[in-house]
Order: C-alpha cells, then sequence, then structure tokens
C-alpha cells in the first residue's frame, strides 16, 4: 500500500501486509529494508508475475462496509458531517453512510495530490468540529488519509478520540454478549479508559504504541478489540487491521441501538487531562531521551504526580519527533509539567 497515512503528503511510503492482512512484524520489515539497500538484480521479464486490476473494488469495499453494521439498525436519524482528510476515503465513506441511510455533509472530499491531511482529517478536527456546529449534525467523523484511523466529534463539538470510540464498542459489546475476553490500549491510552473498563469489568492490557503492537498483544491473550487514542481501532471480529470506516460504524450502531447521542454514550468514561508536546529533533543527533539533564526533569515530574499521574517519552515511529505525554488529575498542572520537560529536549 502507498500511504503517507496521517501524514503531509511529501512523508509518503510505503506499507506491506502479510498473506493474511495483517501489518509485517518488525524483523521482517528491517530485512526487506535491507534487501532496498542493496543493488537489485532483477529476474528475466517473463518469470516476473503479472499484475491484475480489480474490477469495482470501490464499490466492492463498500459493501464489505456496509455488512459489518446490523441489518436491522438505520442511520436514517442522523445527520453526519464526515471528513475525509482529502485521502483516501473521499468516494467511500460518505457513500456507505448515505447508502445506511445517514444524512451527509462531506468535507475534506477534494483530493489534489497535496492537500492529504491538510488541516483536515483525524489529525486536525477544528474544521469538524465548525462544521458540526455550523450544521447542528448529530455529530461528525474524521478518518486519517488511508483511512486506518477514526476521529469523532459530537453534537457539542466535543472530540471523541480512539480511547472513547473503543470504549462504546467494547461497551456494547459486552451488552450484547459478543465480547471476547477484555480490550488492548496502549501506553497512550487514557487512565480513565482503563478505569472505565474495570467497572464494567472489562479487562485491559496496555501494548507499545504502534498498530502492529496493539495487534500482536491482541493476538496474544486472544482478544477481539483494541485501540490507539489516535483513532487505530482493530476490531478482529470485522476485520484484520486498522479500519477507520467500520469502526465509526460500530458506534453508529451503538447510537441506534440505545437512542443515544454520542456525548451521551462517552459519559461513562472521566478523560483525565492528557497533554501531548510533539518537540522536533535532528535525526541522527543522537537520543535526546537519554540526556542527563531530560531524564532528570523526567524524574522530577514523576515524582511530583506520584500515583496520582503518568509520564511517557517516546519517539515517533514516522517523523523525527519526541512526543511527550503527561497525564494527570489537574490539567493545568500537568500542561506546565509536559512543556517543561519539551523544554529539556529542545534544549538538548
Amino acid at each position: 500500500m502507498i500511504s503517507a497515512s496521517h501524514n503531509p503528503f511529501y512523508d509518503n511510503g510505503i506499507k506491506f501486509f502479510s498473506i493474511d492482512g495483517t501489518k509485517l512484524p518488525d524483523a521482517v520489515e528491517e530485512a526487506i529494508e535491507a534487501e532496498m539497500e542493496k543493488e537489485i538484480s532483477c529476474v528475466d521479464s517473463a518469470e516476473l508475475g503479472k499484475a491484475s486490476r480489480i474490477v469495482d473494488a470501490a464499490g466492492r469495499y463498500i459493501e464489505f462496509c456496509k455488512a459489518t453494521f446490523p441489518n436491522e439498525l438505520s442511520l436514517s436519524e442522523l445527520k453526519i458531517v464526515v471528513d475525509c482528510a482529502n485521502g483516501a476515503t473521499y468516494h467511500i465513506a460518505p457513500n456507505v453512510l448515505r447508502e445506511l441511510g445517514a444524512n451527509v455533509i462531506a468535507i475534506g472530499c477534494e483530493p489534489n495530490g497535496v492537500n492529504i491531511n491538510a488541516e483536515v482529517g483525524a489529525t486536525d478536527v477544528r474544521a469538524l468540529q465548525a462544521r458540526v456546529l455550523a450544521e447542528k449534525a448529530d455529530l461528525g467523523i474524521a478518518f486519517d488519509g488511508d483511512g486506518d484511523r477514526v476521529i469523532m466529534v459530537d453534537h457539542e463539538g466535543n472530540k471523541v478520540d480512539g480511547d472513547q470510540i473503543m470504549y462504546i464498542i467494547a461497551r456494547e459489546g459486552l451488552r450484547q454478549g459478543q465480547l471476547r475476553g477484555g480490550a488492548v490500549g496502549t501506553l497512550m491510552s487514557n487512565m480513565g479508559l482503563e478505569l472505565a473498563l474495570k467497572q464494567l469489568g472489562i479487562p485491559f492490557a496496555r501494548a507499545k504504541v504502534g498498530d502492529r503492537y496493539v495487534l500482536e498483544k491482541m493476538q496474544e491473550k486472544g482478544w477481539r478489540i483494541g485501540a490507539e487514542n489516535s483513532g487505530h481501532v482493530i476490531l478482529l471480529d470485522k476485520t484484520t487491521t486498522g479500519d477507520g470506516i467500520v469502526a465509526g460504524l460500530q458506534v453508529l450502531a451503538a447510537m441506534a441501538r440505545n437512542h443515544m447521542s454520542l456525548h451521551d454514550l462517552c459519559s461513562g468514561m472521566k478523560m483525565f487531562p492528557q497533554i501531548l508536546v510533539n518537540v522536533r529533533y535532528t535525526a541522527g543527533s543522537g537520543d535526546p531521551l537519554e540526556h542527563e539533564s531530560v531524564k532528570a526533569v523526567t524524574a522530577e515530574v514523576e515524582a511530583a504526580l506520584g500515583s496520582r499521574g503518568r509520564v511517557l517519552l517516546r519517539k515517533s515511529g514516522t517523523e523525527p519527533l519526541i512526543r511527550v505525554m503527561v497525564e494527570g488529575e489537574d490539567e493545568a498542572q500537568v500542561t506546565e509539567f509536559a512543556h517543561r520537560i519539551a523544554d529539556a529536549v529542545k534544549a538538548v
């Protein structure tokens, strides 16, 4: 798959999938990268095999998505703003929702090759929030460039992230007697998700950040649902990898079945203030996370938070960024702590 995922067009790359439709393990991807660094030796053209085109791939995929939505339900009572990030879902998601009965207003559906994820989509929901309020819509749904992430917006303009989406889907699965095992989040998952699932008696485990690691943990435990707060939601009962449209449809099904708004479906989960600061660094200039000054400031913040919060520092897997996350009960304190650590990283 040729994809920049949630990134700007100039960060475009290639994503590999296994024969089972899952992302490849790190070791396999590293082996492929190593081969690409070598001089390429080609076989005779007659031995290359052939490429074939799937006729009506978009139409087939639309039908697949619709098949994950319960037959007895309809979206006819919902007014939905959908933001397709000027990306892969632009001619898919609006049609899926319309064919299921929704009144759809589409934005971010004019890709030109360079505007993918540009101030639209799951990584920037400001345009979606404004349009939901302007249209007095029931909710908004945003996908990222390649459609494997979904973020939602309720009728009041509040952002609903991947943690909240997984909470809604897991709770609905429990109510319907369809939830098998627990749910997998990541080190970035909000403490509120863990507590809310615990109250429901749903086991919760954290994986490393990255949807492939979420999937590995799900397979290890034999569980069927996992998600990142960034909007990657994996539902193994429906598909093999993150699919924003499919995940979004499960939330819409919960709304339709229970005659509840998205806002009300989220009300059982209290989100802890979580501040994320991204700090760009020069690749190849050393690891800022190993610097003593960064370690010292981080230790001070962790001591101040105690058991009432968390600190997580990690490198982005796709960009030269250090992600600084601080979580706790007091938003002002958490914000100050996050920027204190970020300043230490910048100073390295």
